[in-house]
């Protein structure tokens, strides 16, 4: 007999059949219940994912919202261009990414290599600009200016130009009407970013790849009521490709209007004063450092008193916001943000920054209220003060004995703040105080609204400073360290600054609230805050949060959102005060130091004060400063390395004011000339079919305002038959000839 079962299979075999049994059962388990997990578990989360891969999206841009002026002229709108587009994946699938076509992309439209191959590219932290710094998944723009030949050409050789598109898209445009720049104030736009979408991606505003977003001025302020929203189309296709069906479509929303306060007129006659007075400070000699002035910088602020809204806003030097429209070049970047440049994207009239000078004083004038001097007190104007072995002169060291406050605004007279600055150092226990001390001159500036910002409706405005007792202690502890590293006690000038600094940089030193009560010092305001002020003073004491958008307009024209005047604070002064510095800043324009900038002013018709201001700066030629207000406007203009604010601003800011008023240069009235002689308070017509109603405008207001002021003869009647009224000369200015000639190459030596 055999030890072989009957079925042939020894043990040994029986238990390997048995061991694969149980592994193709596993197996089976595991499939049936991954099968489950798949199908049944999470199948309608598949499914969803599995339809998604069969859905592709179209992305139709919603037009954006224009801007207009207080009129309803277009200061940003849109328009059909030639958009010559590049798909950087279609590009790199090619065996060389792509560069042999953007080569003879290149060739067809006129352009070098290089600047095409620059437009493409993705911006990160060592690609500097021009670079592309939206999705790379969408078509990137290289050019918006295609001729229709340069667009057939790309068309018909798509076979040449894979993932190259040539199409009418509308196209952001600033069209400059009457020949107003207005860049810093509309700002500019450029494609979101991944990190945008992301950050907006759960707000009631998420952004599409393809959207353009503000990066500047209204158009960054009010982006999302501009941008409107992207109309969406999504396709049903195959697995080729092919469209098989429509899912569902969005319709794109085009944005809403934004009204703003902006006169583009007043903006033309502002932007060209602004230019010209700093091409004549050019030409002036400074005889303190033997050269011509350089006034390399400038910003001009025209505002309503009664409501804070900014009538026009121009800001030197300037550049065209058209180059940013379908992707920047290389050589326009350069330009605009290069070392030479002088950085003509900055909006100086709320980012520049400088000491105030003698339009400063009006402040001063309400701390020594606030501290107990009385305003018709007699203070004495000498021709310099002395604390400490320093002394402090009086501009070009000038006389004028005992005099009120009223009077010391008038003619400028520095002895008498430093005076009034000097005791009150005094009586808060000098440079050791014991307990609080009161700071009358510091608190006052912060209650005029000075150190922090406006509140203006435009990005990245900055707040200035008040170098108060705070401020000295945190800059101290900022610089102690390399003060005392460079700081010599019998060095070079700097040196024994620095060494003083740090011995006792953190301490009010008497020369601090001594130099600080004139605007100098460490003390630093924008063109924007000091407009407040005097507009304030102008109004009755409202500080109002300045203002460029008016209104909101819908698409439809069916909603309009009105932006209200808002106020931030009061001037911190009685009505008696305010209605003293009033009569003395109408002094100023009258008998004082702006009087030879306003001979011949209709005064008794349009009530006009002035401030004038020369700001002293470390290293550089002085700044001119000029604030003035009628009842309805109130403008303050600066010019960096300028000279003084009579000399050089003086003639800019009258001339602006002929504009708005209709005045001639011997102070005829003229209405049909004037361009605003009261605000705009309403706001411009909306048409059924929701656009808005825009006016004509001329060529160049700026133009027709010089044309106009050269033919009116010096002895032309008013309307009425009078004679022109003629303000009262003060004595520095009784043998200056007033007319506009006269008041553009005027004499630097005038007093501030």
């Amino acid at each position: 007999m055999t030890n072989i079962p009957e079925t042939g299979r020894t043990p040994r075999v029986q238990i390997r059949l048995v061991v694969i049994q149980i592994l193709v059962l596993s197996l089976l388990g595991t499939l049936g219940g991954r099968l489950w997990y798949l199908q049944i578990r999470e199948g309608a989360e598949y499914a969803k994912e599995a339809s998604g891969n069969h859905v592709q999206q179209v992305v139709e841009p919603a037009v954006r919202g224009s801007i207009l002026d207080a009129r309803g002229v277009p200061l940003a709108d849109n328009e059909t261009r030639l958009v010559v587009s590049a798909s950087r994946t279609d590009l790199l699938k090619q065996k060389d990414d792509g560069k042999a076509v953007l080569a003879k992309l290149a060739a067809v439209l006129g352009m070098t290599a290089e600047d095409v191959a620059q437009k493409v590219r993705l911006c990160d932290a060592k690609t500097p600009q021009p670079c592309w710094n939206g999705s790379p998944y969408q078509p990137i723009p290289i050019t918006d200016e295609a001729t229709p030949k340069q667009a057939l050409q790309i068309r018909e050789r798509a076979e040449d130009f894979p993932g190259i598109t040539a199409e009418p898209e509308a196209m952001r445009r600033y069209p400059s009407p009457g020949a107003a720049n207005t860049a810093q104030v509309l700002g500019y736009l450029s494609p979101v970013t991944d990190e945008e979408i992301t950050k907006a991606q759960d707000t009631d505003s998420p952004f599409l790849r393809s959207d353009q977003v503000g990066r500047s001025g209204l158009e960054r302020q009010y982006d999302k009521e501009l941008r409107g929203k992207a109309g969406v189309t999504r396709y049903e296709v195959d697995n080729l490709g092919r469209v098989i069906g429509e899912a569902e479509a969005d319709a794109a929303e085009p944005g809403s209007n934004l009204v703003t306060s902006i006169d583009a007129r007043v903006q033309r006659v502002a932007e060209y004063e602004l230019n010209e007075a700093m091409k004549e400070a050019r030409k002036q000699h400074d005889r303190n450092t033997n050269e011509n002035y350089k006034a390399d910088a400038g910003a001009v602020v025209v505002m309503e008193a009664k409501t804070g809204r900014v009538v026009a806003m121009a800001s030197n030097p300037n550049y065209d916001p058209n180059a940013w429209v379908g992707g920047i070049s290389a050589k326009d970047y350069r330009k605009l943000t290069g070392k030479s440049s002088n950085y003509p994207l900055l909006n100086r009239a709320i980012q520049g920054q400088a000491a105030p000078g003698s339009i400063f004083k009006v402040v001063s004038t309400a701390a020594a209220v606030q501290a107990g001097y009385d305003f018709d007190g007699r203070y004495n104007c000498s021709s310099s003060y002395s604390v400490g072995g320093q002394v402090f002169k009086n501009f070009e060291s000038q006389n004028h004995g005992p005099i009120d406050l009223g009077r010391a605004l008038e003619v400028s007279c520095d002895t008498v703040f430093y005076s009034l600055a000097h005791r009150e150092w005094q009586k808060d226990g000098g440079i050791d105080p014991k307990g609080k001390p009161k700071d009358y001159f510091y608190k006052t500036a912060h209650q005029f609204g000075l150190g922090k910002e406006t509140g203006i409706d435009l990005p990245n405005e900055v707040s200035g400073r008040v170098p108060d007792r705070e401020w000295k202690q945190s800059y101290w502890d900022a610089n102690k360290a390399g003060w005392c590293k460079t700081g010599k006690k019998d060095g070079s000038y700097v040196e024994r600054i620095s060494y003083e600094n740090c011995l006792e940089g953190n301490k009010m030193r008497a020369g601090d609230e001594i130099n600080y009560s004139i605007g100098q010092g460490d003390t630093l305001v924008t063109p924007i805050q000091m407009a407040t002020i005097y507009a304030a003073i102008a109004n009755g004491g409202t500080l109002y949060d300045p203002t460029v958008g008016k209104a909101i307009v819908s698409p439809d024209g069916r909603t309009v959102q009105e932006i209200a005047p808002k106020a931030h604070g009061k001037l911190p002064v009685t009505k008696q005060t305010l209605a003293q510095m009033d009569d003395a800043l109408a002094g100023v324009a009258t008998r004082g130091t702006a009087a030879w900038r306003f001979g011949g002013w209709p005064q008794d018709k349009i009530e006009m004060h002035a401030k004038t201001g020369t700001a002293e700066v470390y290293g550089k030629q002085t700044t001119s400063w000029f604030a003035t207000y009628t009842k309805d406007y109130s403008i303050v203009m600066t010019i960096s390395q300028g000279g003084t604010g009579s000399g050089a601003s003086g003639p800019a800011v009258r001339n602006i004011y002929d504009a708005l008023y209709g005045v001639s240069d011997d102070g005829v009235i003229n209405q049909k000339n004037a361009l605003l002689p009261t605000p705009q308070k309403d706001l411009p017509k909306i048409k059924t079919d929701g656009t808005i109603a825009s006016p004509k405008i001329s060529k160049d207001p700026a133009k027709e305002q010089q044309t106009y002021q050269k033919a009116t003869g010096e002895s032309t009647p008013a309307p009425d038959g009078t004679q022109p009224a003629a303000t009262t000369a003060s004595p520095e200015s009784t043998n200056r000839d007033t007319r506009r000639r006269g008041r553009r190459r005027g004499s630097r030596r005038q007093r501030t």
